[in-house]
């Protein structure tokens, strides 16, 4: 069915090893929840494979349930942000943006049922990360080996009919295409007005569409990606908050200060000590 803040590589390691990673899915603490629920991307291609629990996953500016044995595939650079709802368990696995391994270029949301799909599945995310911990020789090409036998699995899968259309209807689509404006331009300072106008709609069925989608409006949407990377920049980075605001298209620091307050209850310089 066609329905997770930049990694921080090790300086140490080359350039593929380092974008090669298989992490649990996290475990969230009040002060973290952010870090998944809020809407942001990856540059990197990721797979999510959710073993045990239940939630849900707005991809694309559409919100789909997950539970246990689906697995979410998404390219780089797609907004999304997932909500659990109690423990959840499972694996994020990071590929390197390569075109050789020609992974899937859409969205995929996969639901498995069938037991061996599911051993299928856990086993080739194991191997790989047996190679990503290990140190033997010719690890780089084992990791890239890998890799590509989950592309091919993820393609089959797609010729089997196991994935169902993310975009089903008019708002749907809509709102994908609104969600992938917002990935490219949140910097810019654009008013929902803005997007609506360049999408041939008016901001009032925009901000439908994004209800019917997801559940939430146009400029909740917008407004989440914008604070997620503030907040993602106030604790990864020490840059001064002026220059966060600057590069986050706000038009003052003060600005910037007040709708961060509103958004997360504290200033960004309480949120960056808290961090």
């Amino acid at each position: 069915m066609r329905i997770f803040s930049d990694t921080r590589p090790d300086i140490n390691m080359s350039l593929k090893t380092r974008r090669f990673r298989v992490e649990p899915v996290p475990r969230l603490t009040p002060e973290t929840r952010w870090r998944t629920e809020a809407m942001r991307s990856y540059s990197q291609p990721v797979l999510l494979w959710f073993t045990r629990g239940q939630g849900r996953i707005t991809i694309a500016g559409v919100t789909h349930g997950f539970g246990p044995h689906h697995a979410i595939f998404l390219p780089p650079d797609t907004m999304h942000g997932y909500e659990m709802l109690g423990q959840v368990f499972g694996m994020t696995v990071f590929f390197p943006d390569d075109p050789s391994l020609r992974l899937p270029e859409e969205p995929m949301h996969l639901r498995f049922r069938e037991v061996q799909q599911q051993g299928e599945l856990t086993t080739m995310i194991e191997n790989l990360q047996r190679e990503i911990d290990g140190d033997q020789p010719g690890r780089n090409r084992a990791m890239m080996a890998h890799a590509g036998l989950i592309a091919v699995w993820l393609d089959r899968e797609v010729e089997h009919g196991n994935p169902a259309e993310l975009h089903p209807d008019a708002a749907r689509r809509l709102a994908a295409a609104y969600s992938s404006m917002v990935e490219r331009d949140y910097r810019t300072g654009r008013t929902i007005h803005d997007y609506a106008q360049h999408l041939g709609v008016t901001p009032t069925h925009l901000t439908r569409s994004c209800n019917i989608a997801c559940g939430r409006s146009a400029s909740a949407l917008l407004t989440d990606r914008i604070h997620f990377e503030a907040r993602r920049m106030l604790v990864e980075t020490r840059h001064p908050i002026k220059d966060i605001a600057r590069d986050l298209g706000f038009r003052s620091a003060a600005y910037f200060t007040r709708a961060f307050q509103k958004h997360t209850g504290l200033t960004p310089s309480e949120f960056r000590r808290q961090g």
